[in-house]
């Protein structure tokens, strides 16, 4: 394991330039659920196992159509929980190395940590569009949603659209999503393949991201492809593919601090 921490902290003493590749596992250190596995998110949502009701089945935009008081109740609770939400130390550690963020993650902790540009793959729970959509425009939640903690269910008025008067969603790119309006974040991956051209010699510190979903393994693999510049930190899955790359199977927050230390 100092073998390798050594490897990786050489790796970024190294590069021009760090990219952080952000999955669920981010946030832990910061006392927030992990949704990976069934199980998982029974045990940070008791409500949706009485219901059998699995992770993927609510994050559904079916929801805000058919029962929108359950859909807004599921993001509701997710809206104030990340509100609340103080991002761990390792994120200063990521800015001190003047990193730049790419995260399927829809929390908002990569800016509330102070990072200006961050490219979030599957949107944010901070934005809103039309449930249609009526409109291509995306705006800031500015609400709050009362929420039952007993039923998970919404309660009182549900937020409604700025130009048609009907529901509002969560500007997220949800499981069997044909309605999510993607142009917040397209514009927000344009700009970062545009910084990576201009930064060739780049490391790419992958975080918490599994094979389930493995949109954050595959932009952290393509964009450390030429060099091999990869450092994945991971407690589940932390195999490279042949080498290309250096194993920490340990969290966030622990990794990222040994590595400060090897760096500073």
């Amino acid at each position: 394991m100092e073998q390798a921490y050594d490897q990786a902290a050489e790796l970024i003493a190294g590069a021009d330039a760090v990219l952080v590749c952000a999955g669920a596992g981010m946030g832990v250190d910061s006392g927030l659920p992990d949704f990976r596995g069934t199980e998982g998110f029974w045990r940070a949502y008791p409500p949706y196992e009485r219901l059998g009701l699995k992770f993927e089945e609510i994050a559904d935009p079916v929801h805000f159509a058919d029962d929108p008081e359950l859909a807004w109740g599921f993001y509701g609770h997710r809206l104030a929980l990340y509100r609340a939400t103080v991002p761990h130390k390792g994120f200063a550690i990521l800015r001190s190395w003047g990193a730049r963020a790419f995260t399927s993650n829809v929390d908002g902790q990569f800016q509330r940590a102070g990072f200006a540009d961050v490219a979030e793959v599957h949107g944010s729970i901070h934005h809103v569009q039309c449930v249609e959509p009526c409109t291509d425009e995306i705006w800031e939640c500015a609400f709050d949603v009362s929420v039952d903690p007993e039923t998970m269910r919404a309660v009182g008025s549900l937020p409604s659209c700025q130009f048609c008067g009907g529901l509002v969603r969560p500007n997220i790119l949800m499981f069997g999503d044909w309605g999510w309006v993607p142009h917040r974040s397209q514009a927000q991956l344009d700009a970062l393949t545009e910084w990576r051209r201009a930064h060739r010699n780049l490391v790419v510190i992958e975080i918490g991201a599994g094979t389930a979903v493995p949109t954050v393994r595959r932009q952290a693999e393509l964009a450390s492809a030429a060099s091999g510049s990869l450092i994945r930190i991971n407690t589940r899955e932390p195999e490279v593919r042949h080498g290309r790359g250096v194993s920490l199977p340990v969290g966030a927050l622990e990794a990222l601090t040994a590595l400060a230390r090897r760096t500073a």
